[in-house]
C-alpha cells in the first residue's frame, strides 16, 4: 500500500435511525396537515357557494360535512403528537369507532330527511310552480 488506508465504515446505529425516521415521520405529517387543510377549505368554500343550499337534505349535508372535516382535523393534530407508535394506534382506534358511529347517525339522519322531502314531494308534485 502506498499510505492510503481506508477507513473503516461506520454501520448506522439504532439512535441514527430512530433519529431519520422521527425527522420523516415529522416531514410527511407537516406534509399531510397542509394537504388536508387544504381539502378542508375547498369543501367549506364548495358548501358556502353552492346553489342547492336552502333545502333541509342539503342543509344536513353539509353539516354532517363540516363536522367530519373538523373531526378529522383533531384526528391528525391529536396523531401528530403522539408520542410513540402504540398511542398513535390508540389515537387511530378511537377516531375509527367514533366515525363509524358518526356514519350511522348520520346516515340514519339523512335517511329519514330524504324519506320526508320524497313523500312531501309525491304529495305535492306542483309545488315548486
Amino acid at each position: 500500500m502506498d499510505g492510503w488506508q481506508e477507513t473503516p465504515k461506520q454501520e448506522p446505529t439504532l439512535a441514527d435511525f430512530d433519529a431519520n425516521a422521527e425527522h420523516a415521520v415529522e416531514q410527511t405529517m407537516a406534509q399531510t396537515r397542509g394537504a388536508m387543510e387544504q381539502y378542508f377549505n375547498f369543501m367549506q368554500k364548495a358548501f358556502s357557494s353552492s346553489p342547492f343550499g336552502g333545502n333541509e337534505l342539503t342543509e344536513k349535508m353539509k353539516g354532517f360535512t363540516e363536522a367530519n372535516i373538523a373531526s378529522a382535523q383533531t384526528f391528525v393534530q391529536k396523531l401528530g403528537q403522539a408520542k410513540d407508535f402504540q398511542q398513535a394506534m390508540q389515537i387511530q382506534a378511537e377516531y375509527m369507532q367514533n366515525q363509524f358511529q358518526a356514519f350511522g347517525e348520520q346516515t340514519r339522519s339523512l335517511a329519514e330527511t330524504f324519506t320526508t322531502a320524497t313523500t312531501s314531494a309525491v304529495k305535492n308534485p306542483f309545488r315548486n310552480y
